[in-house]
């Protein structure tokens, strides 16, 4: 399967996770924050360095309120969750 294919794949399992309730988003939302890096790292080495850097951009706009959150508790602080 080409990486264009599992890129898209991956963009549409976003959109779906995305409408889904926020209790029910948590699994399936970690997954794809968890294979994002590795698809933007493919990507940046396939296809260039600034079509890498648009994608991290976009997985970090994506990914914002996540990845605060995890960086805050990385510090020691206690975020609030999301109902």
């Amino acid at each position: 399967m080409s990486l264009l294919v599992i890129s898209g794949l991956w963009v549409i399992a976003a959109t779906i996770v995305a409408f889904l309730p926020m209790r029910y988003q948590y699994t399936p939302g970690i997954a794809l924050l968890l294979a994002a890096p590795v698809l933007i790292y493919m990507i940046g080495r396939d296809f260039g360095l600034l079509v890498g850097a648009l994608a991290l951009f976009a997985f970090l706009s994506m990914f914002r309120n996540p990845l605060r959150y995890f960086w805050k508790r990385a510090l020691g602080q206690k975020p609030e969750v999301p109902k």
